[in-house]
């Protein structure tokens, strides 16, 4: 199995977790930050097993390499306070669509970073993408909850687009484990001083949720996620992350009883719908180059 399909799998698999990542917004009873926080302390400690279990160190090649990590954890760590703040104040679907809009972020300023030509195919996508985020909106204005929500969803996006083109740039000699153990690690440390929650008052049930977000919807997807990163071009990552509201939104209406709008099932689609579209043409270009 060659690299690029190696990164197609694990980016699947990663993105069918994190589909389920955001139903823990409204399942623990805690503000985003709290939530952020705890999940990274969780996820920072599985991730250190993980890697010594696989005989890689933790020390990082270079000082510079340690400036780079806590700019990266810094960034991501204020992109997941803004994705769970986004579904507390509208829904899981909604806030995970106005996430989507990184794609677009991602297809226009990827060019520019690696000096590609942008393609009108891409310009075209980001302007479906937009228009059916655009149809999510309730009314122009902040005051309302779902609005303000999918603005800080958007605010989330383009946090998420700067971590991931800063980690492809200038991070991608690390694996994906260790990648992603720094900057949880970073997360916590940054984040920490504003924990509002009394550990001591958090009760079991809440407690096993928490570990669950850590472990399995955060340490595994986050580094197969970053893995496919090394090996996939930020857009192809992007796009093909658009089933994310999908899968989010699915589990959502089983296990939240979430109504689905019939302007969001349209603007959802038109989501995904450019993620498949894109995903095919990376696909036929890549077997084009091949064959070349």
């Amino acid at each position: 199995m060659d690299n690029k399909k190696t990164g197609l799998l694990e980016l699947h698999f990663a993105v069918l977790l994190f589909g389920g990542t955001a139903l823990f917004s409204k399942l623990i009873p805690l503000s985003a930050l709290d939530i952020t926080v705890l999940r990274c302390v969780v996820a920072a400690t599985v991730l250190a097993l993980i890697v010594k279990l696989s005989k890689q160190r933790l020390s990082l090649n270079a000082a510079r390499d340690y400036f780079i990590a806590i700019a990266l954890g810094i960034i991501i760590s204020l992109h997941w306070v803004t994705y769970f703040a986004s579904m507390q104040l509208s829904s899981v679907a909604i806030g995970m669509i106005a996430f989507f809009t990184y794609p677009v972020m991602t297809v226009l300023i990827e060019p520019i970073v690696t000096k590609t030509k942008l393609k009108l195919a891409d310009v075209i996508s980001g302007i479906v993408v937009l228009i059916g985020v655009s149809l999510l909106i309730p009314e122009a204005s902040l005051g309302n909850d779902v609005t303000l929500g999918i603005a800080i969803g958007i605010l989330s996006a383009a946090l998420f687009t700067a971590r991931n083109l800063l980690h492809k740039r200038y991070f991608t000699a690390y694996s994906g484990k260790q990648a992603m153990f720094y900057q949880t690690s970073v997360a916590v440390f940054f984040l920490a001083p504003w924990l509002n929650v009394e550990l001591s008052s958090i009760e079991q049930n809440v407690w096993w949720l928490i570990i669950l977000l850590g472990v399995v919807f955060t340490a595994v997807p986050h580094a197969l996620f970053t893995s496919a990163l090394r090996l996939l071009s930020a857009k192809t990552v992007g796009l093909v992350s658009c089933l994310q509201p999908f899968y989010g939104a699915m589990l959502a209406l089983l296990l939240l009883d979430e109504e689905l709008a019939l302007k969001t099932v349209i603007g959802g689609t038109l989501v995904i719908a450019t993620a498949l579209f894109e995903t095919q043409q990376s696909h036929k270009s890549n077997r084009v180059k091949k064959t070349a």
